[in-house]
């Protein structure tokens, strides 16, 4: 029994060596959109509390195009010793099925941790005779011309967001994509489109200006800042649901016991009080959890997203 011990010391001592040596050297924090975002943000607000912790620089590289896939190939393809780390969104699930990306998005990766959830929010023009999604779903059935949703882009979250919609709730979908979310916001406030499925950071203060009237919220909990405006899925549309995320991930190969200690530090960061704070900033609450548990969700996303791609026929310019 002894003599099996310390066979078990001696192979872990070299996996603790590792977890504590890291990281001797700056970390670089790959965020695949430009500089100014929610993702931008969520991104230097960790890096910079791990570079408290941990004792060495997290430095944050804005690596923007292509819907993100660009910056995510250059952290991908990173040698896989933990000083890359590339932050993603759930943009990452849907652009498998939109762009031919040169890496798995799930065998080249190591997960690190999911790190903040959030709802988007169901939206429309006041002028729009519609209070809650019920009549709006109605509204849009009986009269399918009636009602534009605005969106971001084509193959964009928020529109796929809003073909499942149409589609979970059988009516048919007019889409007007803009190039980016402030100018589909702002024509869905002027009343040039008048529905719109967005961030709570973008559309939730003119829901409370009275510029726009929001109708529900996407993901299977209301959202704790406005617990009066209830679910997609409470308001006649049962099983929909469209989550906003963020999370690291670092190259496929990345020894197991730094993913640990990053997932550690990240989960402890997560559960401090002014976290919950600073990430409410941009409508999304702390996450936290396994690897294995982000591994799981994005796993399970790329597969949704997947079949909404296939069953609209979305296709990019």
């Amino acid at each position: 029994m002894n003599l099996f011990r310390l066979l078990v010391l001696a192979l872990l001592f070299p996996l603790n060596a590792i977890a504590q040596a890291y990281p001797s050297k700056p970390v670089r924090v790959i965020v695949p959109f430009a500089p100014g975002g929610g993702s931008d943000f969520i991104a230097r607000f960790i890096a910079q509390r791990l570079s408290g912790t941990l004792g060495q620089q997290f430095v944050v590289e804005n690596r923007g195009g292509a819907g993100g896939t660009i910056g995510v190939e250059q952290g991908v393809k990173s040698a896989p010793d933990g000083y890359t780390l590339t932050l993603i969104s759930n943009s990452y699930t849907v652009n498998p099925s939109l762009y031919k990306v040169k890496f798995d998005p799930l065998a080249d990766i190591s997960a690190v941790i999911q790190i903040s959830q959030g709802p988007y929010l169901v939206v429309v023009h006041p002028s729009l005779p519609v209070q809650n999604m019920a009549e709006l779903v109605a509204l849009a059935k009986s009269d399918p011309q009636r009602i534009n949703f605005a969106s971001s882009g084509n193959g964009s979250l928020v529109h796929l967001g809003s073909e499942m919609l149409a589609a979970m709730a059988g009516f048919k979908l007019n889409h007007v994509p803009y190039k980016g979310t402030g100018p589909a916001l702002q024509d869905t406030i002027g009343g040039q489109t008048n529905a719109f499925l967005g961030s709570t950071a973008a559309t939730l203060p003119h829901v409370r200006s009275g510029r726009l009237r929001g109708l529900a919220v996407t993901t299977s909990q209301r959202f704790a800042a406005e617990p009066g405006i209830p679910t997609v899925a409470e308001s006649g549309v049962p099983g929909y649901e469209v989550v906003l995320w963020h999370g690291f991930i670092a190259p496929k190969g990345v020894p197991a016991p730094i993913v640990e200690r990053l997932n550690a530090e990240v989960n402890k960061i997560l559960q401090l009080p002014e976290t919950a704070g600073q990430l409410q900033n941009d409508g999304v609450s702390p996450a936290g959890g396994r690897p294995g548990q982000f591994l799981a969700a994005i796993t399970r996303e790329i597969g949704i997203w997947r079949k909404v791609v296939q069953d609209a026929g979305v296709k990019t310019e």
